[in-house]
């Protein structure tokens, strides 16, 4: 580590021998009157700082830099011992809109490819994370290029710090623990941090984005039978409903406006693929109880909806059914007020229905307004079909009915999805 002033070893610029004769030579002058008029320099500061690029920074075996956290933003850092003080960028310094200090004296730093620039303000007291260790810093805003930060020997030296260059390592020692050691950048690539903002202009403009997933190739596929609570009560997890449900104090009526006609519609035509999935599911159906073959006037018309994996559902047309029947105008709970009952919980399990709409009966009634005609048969349902106007209001007076006891205390209830929350984990599995 040499002088900027005389290049000798051994010291630093501000205690060389050389620079004290200068001054003492000028203030001779100045008590000869040999003074220089506006040219006296005693109120101006200079400091050095060796500035590089990037690239010739990580490829430079005498200097460390990395990434690091200041005041909450990421910051290129060079730790440089060839300053005399610490500097930010000006873009640096508008972004952490600290208060700007205004400097006691003029301070013109000179950089190493023999330019100068002023500075006259200084930011106090940011803070620098390093290795998970807070530190306080003072930093003098100037044109910097392209780094946003150049920690100089003023700062390494307060903080007894050691530059190992050869492992790119800054090291703090502290008293009666192990020395601090801050990794610097040892790759060769430029890895810069962006807002989310830029990441979105740089994808409507066709940059190609890589988009890493980390997982742990040792970690098993987690099953539901790895949760406890479905251990515990597994006759209320299986994988499929087992037949068709007892009559519960809900059952799904379709009451009609006065003066409606008998609909009757004829079948769609299906492509074979839909007509080989419509004997796979009426046969599904047929064989859990949820259909049985009919002889009602009624009918309407069976067309298939391609769901997200690729599979069919098989949905019934009962559009002018509904245009008919008398509405159900059972409440459904407003979204923000369901959010505000969550207030102060942290542990949450959500529970979704398995054929839901399955589990509840159609009064044996209107069971026979339900049908519906395929090329195989002509079907009516025992159970709650999708389609319907009045299927969410009157599930949702079921679901009330069931969690009365706990809504408004640990559970919510939207339709067919439960949410359980709680503020402790032993709470938690209690309310499981």
């Amino acid at each position: 580590m040499g002088c900027f002033q005389c290049g000798a070893e051994g010291h630093f610029k501000r205690d060389c021998p050389q620079l004290n004769q200068n001054q003492n030579n000028n203030n001779n002058n100045i008590g000869n009157g040999n003074n220089n008029g506006g040219n006296n320099n005693d109120n101006v500061a200079r400091g050095h700082v060796f500035v590089l690029g990037q690239g010739e920074a990580r490829n430079d075996p005498n200097v460390v830099m990395g990434k690091f956290l200041l005041d909450e933003f990421y910051v290129t850092v060079l730790f440089d011992s060839g300053a005399d003080t610490s500097y930010m960028s000006l873009k640096v310094s508008q972004m952490l809109k600290r208060t700007l200090t205004p400097l006691n004296t003029k301070h013109v730093v000179e950089l190493a490819n023999g330019r100068s620039l002023e500075a006259t303000h200084i930011v106090q007291g940011s803070n620098l994370v390093l290795a998970g260790q807070t530190f306080s810093i003072d930093l003098i805003p100037i044109d910097l290029g392209s780094f946003n930060i150049v920690i100089g020997m003023e700062w390494l030296s307060q903080q007894q710090a050691e530059i190992i260059c050869k492992e790119k390592i800054v090291r703090i020692p502290r008293s009666s623990k192990e020395p601090l050691e801050i990794q610097g950048d040892k790759s060769g690539a430029v890895v810069d941090i962006i807002s989310f903002l830029k990441a979105q202009k740089c994808l409507r403009k066709g940059h190609t984005a890589i988009l890493p997933l980390v997982t742990d190739a040792s970690a098993k596929e987690k099953r539901l039978e790895d949760i406890p609570v479905v251990r515990e009560f597994p006759q209320v997890f299986p994988d499929d409903l087992p037949g068709l449900p007892p009559h519960r104090q809900v059952e799904f009526q379709i009451e009609l406006a006065p003066g409606a006609a008998l609909i009757a519609r004829a079948p769609y035509r299906l492509a074979p693929s839909e007509l080989e999935e419509l004997s796979t599911q009426l046969q599904e159906l047929l064989d859990k109880g949820f259909i049985r073959p009919s002889s009602s006037p009624w009918r309407a018309s069976v067309l298939f909806v391609k769901k997200k994996d690729g599979t069919f559902r098989m949905c019934i047309d009962y559009r002018e059914l509904n245009k008919v029947t008398v509405k159900n105008r059972y409440p459904l709970p407003r979204i923000d007020d369901l959010f505000d009952q969550l207030q102060g919980s942290r542990y949450y399990s959500k529970i979704e229905l398995r054929s839901a709409y399955h589990q509840l009966r159609v009064r044996d009634e209107d069971v026979s307004k339900t049908a519906f005609r395929t090329c195989y048969g002509h079907y009516e349902f025992l159970v709650m079909p999708f389609g319907l106007t009045n299927v969410p209001a009157v599930f949702m007076d079921l679901m009330n009915r069931v969690c009365k006891p706990y809504l408004d205390k640990f559970v919510i209830v939207f339709i067919d999805d439960i949410l359980i929350y709680s503020k402790s984990r032993e709470e938690h599995e209690q309310h499981l």
